[in-house]
């Protein structure tokens, strides 16, 4: 009887044990989270966390994007206004350095026309005396030449005579029409006639008469043969 009851103990004891496993086993199952949703969980808030990190990057990169546009347009601004200011700088050198050359050049066909002008007096007097140098050189060989008559040597020494006459008196007659205001002035004698070629932008009738009165008594020749021109 006493084995009995002890068995009836032991068998309650175990029942009783089993049934608190359960109770707890029930429990646990409704108060845990499973571990696949705690993953899921942990990885929502990385990618929250991710993304949150993402959006702070590009709004700050788009600040420095904006902050970079905005600096090259001011560098670029800057560079358009040097260039501007260098092209408008250039501009007005270059149109300085125009107005130079055309002065430049202008004076220097002002001078180079004046030379032309100077020129044509200076090689006409020239090329005048020569012509008279030649004349009696040739005439002096004859007076040399033992062959020639007596008669002939007399017309040569005539002709030098002459010649040397109308040279000084071509002479005489341009330095006295200089000192009537005239620049300057060539006389050119043949046969009888003469012209005067005087440097003058204009010539009216009072300067006309004075020319042609210092030819005529220098030179002993009539007015009517007597040309006068201006050069310029």
């Amino acid at each position: 009887m006493k084995n009995l009851k002890k068995s009836q103990l032991i068998i309650f004891v175990i029942a009783l044990m089993l049934v608190t496993a359960g109770y707890l086993n029930f429990t646990n199952n409704n108060n845990l989270i499973p571990t696949s949703s705690l993953a899921d969980s942990e990885e929502m808030a990385s990618i929250g966390d991710a993304r949150l990190v993402n959006a702070n990057q590009i709004g700050e990169n788009a600040d420095n994007t904006s902050e970079v546009v905005a600096n090259n347009n001011l560098q670029n601004s800057q560079t358009t206004n040097s260039i501007q200011a260098n092209g408008s700088n250039q501009t007005s050198a270059n149109n300085q350095n125009n107005q130079m050359n055309q002065n430049t050049q202008s004076s220097q066909a002002s001078q180079t026309n004046a030379n032309v002008e100077d020129s044509y007096f200076t090689q006409s007097r020239l090329d005048r005396d020569n012509m008279y140098s030649q004349m009696l050189d040739n005439y002096q060989k004859i007076l040399e030449n033992e062959g020639l008559s007596s008669d002939e040597k007399s017309k040569a020494q005539a002709e030098i005579k002459r010649i040397s006459e109308e040279k000084n008196a071509i002479m005489i007659a341009e330095n006295l029409i200089k000192t009537k205001g005239f620049e300057d002035i060539v006389l050119f004698v043949n046969n009888g006639n003469v012209s005067a070629v005087v440097k003058e932008e204009k010539l009216d009738e009072n300067k006309i008469a004075q020319i042609q009165n210092i030819i005529t008594r220098e030179l002993n020749v009539e007015v009517k043969k007597i040309n006068v021109s201006n050069k310029k």
